[in-house]
């Protein structure tokens, strides 16, 4: 036995020692951020390029990628494709990526990553103003709608840059008879801006289509068209459609030109998905930027290199432990009786969608009904999979039921309780039928709130924004979780609720 308690403490001291000193390496040495608030904005831009390929054809998919000529530098920038050739050329003034194979079948996913931060000094030169231009050549009536649109633009300009304001708004009245022969029914956004080019054009008034995203933490982000033009003395940025002047902050330029994003070849169905992400981005750039020095792995194979879709699921599970160890807290110190002690962190994982308040009103209710309807169908005597098939059926009908008159009601919160696993639901109804029949209706009542008491707990302290940061950039903390988990499996102590429970005979002795 004292054989066991001293492997026991060498155990627990190896592993709150390990966690302590991987994340104080961390912050020591490598410099990374304790808290999010000191990111330096440093942005994770991910495509995905995805395909059918077909077969017996060679393929060939090329895409645009930002330049490195603006405002941002690069950190970090990744191809990753299975059994693709890559290479980088300049289209235009564009860089332009093309994946090449000789031969593929079925969907095909191809990735780019881009890690950047705003570059800061001058150490960029400022781009070339664009050589001076002949007006595009029109025939007909297209030529006499230009001539019609030119004239009183003029008149009502003073410069390049009133004449290219005056030009959109006038571009984006398509009541006027000029404007529909010229966009020929088209309505777009890029068929606007080649209106929009055409009468600058008669002004030899230079203008290029940039294509910008955003940099904001949105998935299935689509980019998109700005015009831009050199007044001599520096560029314009004007929108297509609303005519507002300056380009915003938190846009980057993509491409330029009015070709599209990608072009495929021996392949259908294409599509490019732009996911773009800022948080918790520290421990990323610091990984990215001494990665190519030579820098610690440690940082090579933190979490922040998983994608950006990866590492939002792992943002949720990596906080389970810190729900588990709330559960542990309440049974074993307080003493506060649960439905075991995964029942209750699921419960609060489904309070993301639901919310805390509208949750345990759904819970309790779903919960109700199916105790009702377990307590019925023990009259019938029926075997436990029947009982348990004819439970989560009612539940499912249950949450169904509940969804459709909350929308009638204009409740559209409680939709989410669909959300709510069904087999947990149907589980815990189960558990609780059968310990109330063992062990009475009181004592049932008493799991089921306990239950709600710890799953609200945990949800509360699984949602702090700083603390989720932490954990998913120190993952070694959950080390020293590990060693507290251990010294308690050998708890054999009073719980909070026995010492009030017994105080009466505390004051007898």
């Amino acid at each position: 036995m004292q054989s066991i308690n001293l492997h026991l403490k060498i155990l627990i001291a190896i592993m709150v020692s390990l966690g302590l000193g991987i994340t104080a390496y961390q912050i020591y040495v490598l410099k990374i951020p304790v808290t999010e608030d000191q990111t330096d904005d440093i942005w994770s831009l991910d495509a995905r390029f995805e395909f059918q390929a077909n077969q017996g054809v060679p393929i060939k998919a090329q895409m645009f990628i930002p330049p490195f000529t603006q405002d941002y530098t690069s950190l970090n920038e990744s191809f990753i494709s299975n059994n693709y050739g890559v290479s980088i050329n300049q289209v235009q003034g564009n860089r332009r990526v093309t994946w090449s194979a000789r031969r593929a079948s079925g969907t095909q996913t191809l990735y780019y990553r881009l890690v950047l931060t705003r570059r800061f000094g001058s150490d960029v030169a400022p781009m070339a103003p664009p050589p001076a231009r002949l007006p595009i050549v029109l025939e007909g009536p297209e030529q006499v709608a230009a001539d019609a649109l030119v004239t009183p633009i003029r008149q009502n300009s003073a410069d390049i840059e009133t004449f290219i304001t005056e030009a959109i708004r006038r571009v984006n009245d398509i009541t006027d008879d000029n404007v529909r022969l010229l966009l020929g029914g088209q309505t777009s956004a890029l068929d606007k801006a080649r209106v929009i080019d055409i009468l600058l054009s008669q002004a030899r008034i230079p203008l290029e289509m940039v294509h910008t995203i955003r940099l904001e933490p949105v998935a299935n982000q689509t980019p998109e068209l700005w015009l831009r033009s050199h007044n001599g003395e520096r560029w314009l940025y004007f929108h297509p459609e609303t005519g507002q002047q300056g380009i915003p902050d938190n846009r980057m330029v993509w491409w330029t030109g009015n070709q599209p994003l990608f072009n495929l070849e021996g392949g259908r169905q294409g599509r490019v998905s732009i996911t773009i992400n800022n948080s918790e981005m520290n421990a990323l750039r610091l990984a990215q930027m001494t990665t190519d020095t030579g820098g610690s792995p440690l940082l090579e194979y933190s979490l922040y290199g998983l994608p950006l879709h990866a590492q939002q699921v792992y943002q949720v599970m990596i906080m389970i432990p810190i729900g588990v160890l709330v559960i542990l807290i309440l049974r074993n110190l307080v003493g506060i009786q649960t439905l075991g002690t995964f029942t209750p962190v699921l419960i609060s994982l489904a309070f993301r969608e639901t919310q805390v308040g509208w949750g345990i009103v759904l819970f309790t209710l779903i919960t109700a009904l199916g105790l009702s309807l377990r307590s019925y169908l023990e009259h019938l005597k029926l075997q436990m999979l029947p009982r348990l098939s004819i439970v989560l059926t009612f539940v499912v009908i249950i949450i169904a039921v509940i969804s459709l008159f909350s929308h009638k009601l204009g409740i559209e919160r409680a939709l989410s309780v669909s959300l709510f696993p069904m087999v947990i639901l149907t589980m815990t109804i189960e558990r609780l039928s059968i310990n109330w029949e063992e062990r009475g209706g009181a004592a049932s009542f008493k799991v089921a709130v306990g239950t709600l008491v710890a799953a609200t707990l945990a949800h509360l302290l699984m949602t702090i924004p700083e603390l989720a940061y932490f954990v998913f950039t120190f993952p070694a903390i959950l080390l020293v979780l590990v060693g507290f988990m251990l010294a308690m499996g050998r708890y054999r102590g009073y719980r909070l609720t026995e010492l009030m429970r017994f105080k009466a005979l505390t004051k007898q002795g």
